[in-house]
C-alpha cells in the first residue's frame, strides 16, 4: 500500500469543483497510510487576516470531515501543529538553489516580477517539499499546476540523499483519472477557483440550496440548443461533467438522456441532483459546526499521529547534517 500525502489550501472557501475533483475521491479511496493536510502555513505568503486564516483553517478541516474522511483511517491535521515542518523547510532550503525556485511557474505568475512579494511565496516550494518528505510519501496527488514543484521536490531529495545519505524517499506525482474538473459556470475556460473573482461562478459547498440552484440555472451555456459535450461547447460540456460527477453516471449516457431537450429542462436536471448530493454533506458539515470539540478532537488525534512520524524524520535529519542532540 503506497504511503499518500495530500494538502489542501485554506485560502478560500472550499467549492464544488474542491469537493468533486478530490475531496469525494480522499473519503473514497481513504487507507491508513494516506495523510491529508490542512496547509495553513502555505496560505500565509499573501497578504492575509489572521482571524480569517483561523476560522478558513478550521472550516476546511470540517468540510473534510462532513465529506467522509475518518480520522480512525486516514491521518487528517493541520500543518502548523506539526512544528517539523518548518524545521525541515530551512534545512531543505540550504540544499535547494535560486536558480530553481526563481524557475517555478507558480512563483512568476504570482509574483508578477514584483519585489514587495514575500520571500515566503518565493521559498513556497521548499515548504511543499519539507510537507511530502517528511513523511517518507510514495504518491502525492496534484493537478498539472503543481507537477513542477514535486519535480523539484525529489531533486531536492536526491541531492540531500548524495549529499548526507540516503534518508527521503522520492515521490511521485500522481494525477488521478477519477474525480471531476469543475470549470467555472460564468467562464466556463476557467478552473473554478476559490477566490472570489467569480461568485457568481462558483457553488460553495456553504451555499445555501436556492442559491446553488440559482447559480446552475444561469451557468453560461453555449449557441445552439444540443446538450453534447464538446470542445465548440465548454458551457455544456462543463454541465455535463457536473451532472456526471453528481449522478456517476457517463458524460455519453446523459447525452443521451436529453437528446432533444432544451437548455433549461438539462440546469434543471443539472441543479437537482446537484443539490441532491450535497445535502447529506451541507447536513452533516451544520452537525460538526455546532460540535467544534470533536473537530478539534479529530485534529488533535491527526496531529499526534503526523507528528511521530515526522518527528523520526527528523531525528534522521539532524544527526546527518550535523545537528547537536
Amino acid at each position: 500500500m503506497a504511503r499518500v500525502f495530500s494538502g489542501v489550501k485554506p485560502s478560500g472557501k472550499p467549492h464544488i469543483g474542491n469537493y468533486f475533483g478530490a475531496f469525494t475521491r480522499w473519503a473514497a479511496d481513504q487507507q491508513p497510510e494516506h495523510i491529508y493536510c490542512v496547509v495553513d502555513l502555505h496560505a500565509m505568503t499573501v497578504p492575509y487576516d489572521p482571524a480569517e486564516l483561523r476560522e478558513r483553517t478550521v472550516d476546511l478541516a470540517t468540510w473534510l470531515l462532513a465529506t467522509g474522511l475518518d480520522p480512525d483511517v486516514v491521518t487528517l491535521f493541520v500543518q502548523s501543529h506539526v512544528r517539523e515542518h518548518a524545521e525541515a523547510t530551512w534545512i531543505l532550503d540550504c540544499v535547494a538553489t535560486m536558480g530553481e525556485l526563481g524557475r517555478m511557474t507558480q512563483f512568476k505568475e504570482k509574483g508578477g516580477g514584483r519585489d514587495s512579494v514575500s520571500v515566503g511565496l518565493f521559498n513556497y516550494p521548499v515548504l511543499m517539499a519539507a510537507d511530502i518528505l517528511l513523511y517518507q510519501s510514495e504518491e502525492v496527488p496534484v493537478g498539472d499546476d503543481q507537477r513542477q514543484h514535486v519535480e523539484l521536490t525529489r531533486d531536492i531529495a536526491q541531492r540531500f540523499n548524495h549529499r548526507f545519505g540516503e534518508t527521503f524517499t522520492l515521490p511521485k506525482a500522481t494525477f488521478p483519472t477519477s474525480g471531476a474538473r469543475i470549470m467555472d459556470l460564468a467562464h466556463p475556460d476557467h478552473k473554478m477557483s476559490k477566490s472570489e473573482d467569480s461568485p457568481q461562478g462558483t457553488i460553495d459547498l456553504a451555499d445555501d440550496e436556492a442559491t446553488t440552484r440559482k447559480k446552475i440555472m444561469r451557468a453560461i451555456t453555449d449557441s445552439g440548443s444540443e446538450v453534447r459535450a464538446s470542445e465548440d461547447k465548454p458551457g455544456v460540456t462543463n454541465l455535463l461533467d457536473l451532472l456526471s460527477a453528481a449522478t456517476g453516471r457517463p458524460v455519453a449516457d446523459l447525452e443521451r438522456d436529453f437528446e432533444g431537450a432544451g437548455y433549461g429542462d438539462f440546469k434543471r436536471a443539472v441543479a437537482d441532483a446537484v443539490v441532491e448530493r450535497l445535502q447529506p454533506v451541507r447536513t452533516r458539515y451544520a452537525e460538526l459546526r455546532s460540535d467544534p470539540a470533536s473537530v478539534a478532537e479529530a485534529l488533535t488525534k491527526g496531529a499526534d499521529r503526523a507528528r511521530s512520524t515526522a518527528a523520526a524524520t527528523m531525528v534522521d535529519v539532524r544527526a546527518k547534517v550535523g545537528l547537536t542532540a
